[in-house]
């Protein structure tokens, strides 16, 4: 790889970690602005994502290290499949209801950004990254393959729940 393809790949790996890193933080400890583990578990709560505890502090904790991960270049391609699910389900969850367009709160942002994570998850994340430096390799394309196999399973048990039963 190039050093101007590996350039690109740091500029698209700083903006989409920093993000998501961010992102992250704000769940899980309401950092930026954030609610919250709390807070966050009462907007899952209301979408009807049980236990919803559990799959905060989960998408918190996949936001936040799959952006450092994207961020620093660690590990690629699993930090991707991490945002790829986080977005999944917020695609679901949050937006499908909305249609495509963003300005109405539709998919089109989320999507886009799970877009970017499986580019990123598939090319690797290139030159300038702690993989390259550290001299880490993971079988590609088996270990993209098998994240996003886990990834969506978990996204289909998280976004298929029942809501529990009230006891009378």
């Amino acid at each position: 790889m190039n050093d101007l393809m590996s350039a690109g790949l740091l500029i698209l790996r700083i903006a989409l970690g920093g993000t998501f890193f961010a992102h992250g933080a704000q769940k899980l400890f309401g950092w930026f602005g954030g609610r919250g583990i709390s807070g966050h578990a009462g907007f899952l709560e209301s979408l009807g994502v049980r236990p919803a505890r559990l799959f905060a502090a989960v998408s918190g904790l996949g936001e936040f290290f799959g952006g450092l991960g994207v961020l620093s270049g660690f590990l690629m391609p699993l930090p991707a499949a991490a945002i790829i699910g986080a977005m999944s389900v917020a695609i679901i969850k949050v937006h499908w209801p909305h249609g495509f367009f963003n300005h109405d709160g539709g998919l089109e942002f989320p999507l886009v950004l799970a877009v970017l994570a499986f580019v990123i998850g598939l090319v690797g994340p290139g030159r300038y990254s702690l993989d390259q430096a550290l001299g880490v390799r993971l079988p590609e394309p088996l270990t993209l393959i098998v994240a996003l196999g886990l990834t969506a399973l978990f996204v289909t048990y998280a976004v298929t729940r029942p809501a529990p039963r009230k006891q009378p």
